[in-house]
């Protein structure tokens, strides 16, 4: 059943799960706002919808064009119903090996680029008193692996603002969600994956097993980036909606595992936690 999510926006379409979205929403026969920073590596997925697809150029880091291409899709479409925040990548370095320049960049993606889309959409939904916006973070927002401290930080930082944001626009109609995918087999660990070009021989043992260049799982990850799609549009068609979705049973076993740890470490410490009231 298609409700009033009629128009979607979606963020880094060129390739991986971006593309999937936008692909399969536009065969579900949804409007869709169809973004990557550079027009032509979404034209194959817009050309056989000439009536509901709108492919764009976009970098999420550009707060003009983001308010540009927002106007555009309301000229067309008339509103945004959905905003998918999928744009961003990956980095692999210790933290002391991390260069700042490509830490900012990354933020400026993962999670500043995201900001920028959300403020932009919202003042349409809040006048619309609706709207679905779907954040894609990672099982990294919820724990953090040797190598990417800072790619986990970044999505952290995604579901921090996503948890706050939802409390202040639902009164307002609209709903927030966190998407959690795990491995999909998409460019994430190829071209999408970027690392340090410093390297220090005593994080060998941890953060050096998963430099790029050690990193195997290219091609195999168990996601089918399709039926994660049909994932969010059937999430997005329900009258009611999680906060949070894991994709994947990679994704639901190692957050299970995470979240059985920190259950176990609060009730281990909480003695001591006890002894700090007044």
């Amino acid at each position: 059943m298609k409700n009033l999510n009629k128009t979607w926006l979606i963020t880094g379409c060129s390739t991986g799960l971006g593309r999937a979205f936008a692909s399969e929403i536009l065969k579900h026969g949804y409007n869709a706002v169809v973004t990557s920073r550079f027009s032509r590596d979404i034209l194959d997925i817009v050309e056989n919808y000439p009536e509901t697809a709108l492919g764009l150029a976009m970098d999420v880091t550009d707060k003009e064009q983001v308010a540009k291409v927002i106007e555009q899709a309301k000229a067309k479409f008339g509103s945004i119903d959905v905003l998918v925040n999928n744009a961003g990548y990956g980095y692999r370095a210790a933290v002391e090996e991390a260069e700042d320049d490509a830490v900012q960049r990354l933020f400026d993606t993962n999670f500043f680029g995201m900001v920028n889309t959300i403020k932009a959409v919202l003042p349409g939904m809040r006048k619309q008193r609706s709207g679905t916006i779907m954040n894609v973070s990672s099982i990294a927002g919820r724990f953090a692996a040797p190598g990417s401290a800072y790619y986990a930080a970044s999505k952290f930082a995604v579901e921090g603002m996503s948890d706050a944001l939802r409390k202040e626009v639902a009164p307002l109609g609209i709903r927030i969600i966190v998407i959690e995918p795990g491995a999909f087999r998409t460019d994430f660990a190829g071209r999408s994956l970027t690392g340090t070009q410093k390297e220090i021989s005593d994080y060998r043992e941890t953060a050096g097993k998963r430099r790029k260049g050690n990193d195997h799982t290219h091609g195999t990850q168990p996601g089918n980036p399709q039926k994660a799609a049909q994932a969010i549009i059937k999430l997005a068609e329900s009258k009611n909606v999680p906060f949070r979705l894991l994709l994947g049973t990679d994704a639901i076993n190692s957050v299970r595992e995470e979240l059985e740890a920190q259950r176990k470490e609060l009730e281990d410490w909480k003695e001591i936690s006890l002894t700090t009231d007044y």
